[in-house]
């Protein structure tokens, strides 16, 4: 009787220690493999000045978001934004991106969803976060026509180039083109 005693105030012990570490922040969450591939992928990060990351809550490296800002091709002068969100089945899954702004691209829709074939069909787990952002970037470089979201740009691009890359001026600085109405992408 005296052990089980002895058992229950140990459980109990142990019951307050555990709450007083919850409270305290003390307890260490678990790591799952999705963050651990993440952080490889973080470290291995080999980016040019263009492509800019930044961790709203330093403590989640799962949500991020990332800048671009090409030097080169019709889109420079811009700054775009994106949101990351990586899910617990990275990198068996790519992430899913989004733009954060309304831009006149054949590669992205007016919601922001972007149409790049390794965030879709040919994501494999060798795949790194490297290789989306790149991807990403090389979209800005060299617009994609053959693979559209916005059908409509992308005819401009394929039968009116200089039609298209005056969408993109106009577009950029907060313009309307074909009556939708864009949001001014330029750095200041």
């Amino acid at each position: 009787m005296l052990k089980i005693k002895s058992m229950k105030q140990q459980q109990q012990q142990e019951r307050q220690a555990a709450a007083a570490a919850a409270a305290d922040g003390t307890i260490k969450k678990k790591i799952t493999s999705a963050q651990i591939r993440v952080q490889k992928d973080l470290t291995e990060l080999s980016l040019p000045p263009t492509i800019e990351v930044k961790f709203p809550d330093p403590a989640d490296l799962l949500h991020f978001n990332v800048t671009i800002e090409p030097d080169e091709g019709m889109y420079i002068g811009g700054s775009f934004k994106f949101t990351f969100s990586i899910d617990k089945n990275f990198p068996h899954e790519p992430p899913k991106v989004k733009c954060l702004q309304k831009i006149y691209h054949p590669n992205i829709d007016l919601q922001g969803n972007i149409c790049l074939n390794i965030l879709r069909e040919d994501w494999k787990p060798v795949l790194n976060l490297n290789a989306v952002l790149v991807g990403l970037q090389f979209l800005f470089l060299e617009p994609n026509a053959a693979d559209p979201l916005n059908e409509e740009a992308a005819k401009v691009l394929q039968t009116k180039p200089r039609q298209f890359k005056r969408n993109v001026e106009i577009s950029m600085a907060g313009g309307s083109v074909n009556d939708d109405s864009f949001d001014y992408v330029l750095r200041n």
